[in-house]
């Protein structure tokens, strides 16, 4: 695996260039549950922004939410924001560098700790990552389902492979071999440097493990509307929730009214989440001044021109920007 990462291995990914602790943190966050080739972007402006932990430590939740506007999942910059108030005030404003401390972290489990140790400290410890769950899943034959006991059995294989040096290369060899020749439909098997050993590759099965059944979502219906005048919107900044926690929206039409001119056009938005989906239909009102709601809501006008400064849901941000 080593030999194989040295040669093959993507070491042209941004966060590979100059390795830091802090840079390992922040890819390994933004790797949870999105693919290498969207995060790439997110994390060049984000480490472009905040180039090291001091500065980031210095950043209020919704900055940190602004800069991550896109890149969907928002707890995560949540809890990295979280994370940096318990490293400032536990941790002399430096990232941990024993994996308990890490785990401590709002965020940052066990995996994300064991990555960040390996990478960043050379210290070998097991990940779990989606990729390197399908690596040890097909090669011990082992489907890799959420149940406990499937979890425990390949933590189990992952603390026996993990060596104690070189752990920096074989991490993340074992990474980019799961995103790269043991995909999840087309596993290449023939190019695989562990193809020998592996039982799944043996047997010809790889095609059958792993695979999970589509969970049917729920679909949310959402009304909303949103007043703009020449140069501002209204927006409402999105209480806890199932979704859009902490981000800025439109009203929800049931709880307002709109004032004055009432020339409006309609839009329509289907938006899919992880868990749910969401069915929009937005009312944009253009109106001659802005006002004051009599609301409890917490809404702001917001000049156009700043529309990028507010972290805003991609799919709402897109409207706003049409405006």
């Amino acid at each position: 695996m080593v030999n194989w990462y040295k040669k093959n291995g993507r070491h042209n990914l941004p966060w590979r260039k100059n390795i830091s602790p802090y840079s390992i943190w922040i890819s390994e966050i933004m790797l949870q549950q999105t693919q290498v080739k969207t995060v790439i972007p997110y994390f060049n402006k984000f480490i472009e922004k905040y180039p090291n932990l001091e500065a980031l430590i210095q950043a209020s939740e919704d900055e940190i939410l602004a800069q991550w506007s896109g890149l969907g999942f928002y707890r995560r910059a949540k809890n990295i924001y979280k994370a940096c108030r318990v490293i400032s005030e536990n941790f002399n404003n430096k990232l941990p560098t024993n994996i308990n401390d890490l785990e401590s972290l709002p965020g940052i489990g066990r995996s994300t700790a064991g990555a960040i140790m390996s990478i960043a400290f050379n210290e070998g410890h097991p990940i779990l990552d989606a990729n390197v769950k399908r690596v040890l899943g097909r090669y011990e034959k082992i489907s890799f389902k959420t149940e406990n006991d499937k979890q425990k059995k390949l933590w189990l294989i992952s603390e026996k492979l993990t060596p104690n040096k070189r752990s920096f290369e074989y991490t993340q060899g074992i990474m980019d071999l799961g995103a790269s020749h043991c995909s999840k439909s087309k596993p290449n098997c023939e190019v695989c440097p562990v193809s020998n050993d592996c039982y799944s590759a043996f047997e010809e099965v790889t095609n059958n493990i792993s695979l999970k059944k589509a969970i049917q979502k729920p679909t949310i219906k959402l009304n909303f509307v949103l007043p703009y005048t020449k140069n501002e919107i209204l927006m409402h900044k999105k209480q806890a929730s199932e979704y859009w926690e902490s981000l800025w929206i439109p009203i929800d039409g049931n709880k307002v009214k709109i004032k004055g001119n009432q020339r409006y056009s309609k839009i329509k938005l289907n938006h899919p989440l992880s868990h749910l989906n969401l069915d929009m239909k937005i009312k944009a009102f253009e109106i001659d001044k802005k006002y004051d709601l009599d609301s409890n809501l917490e809404y702001k006008w917001i000049k156009k021109s700043k529309v990028n400064e507010y972290a805003m849901p991609t799919p709402i941000k897109k409207v706003v920007s049409a405006l």
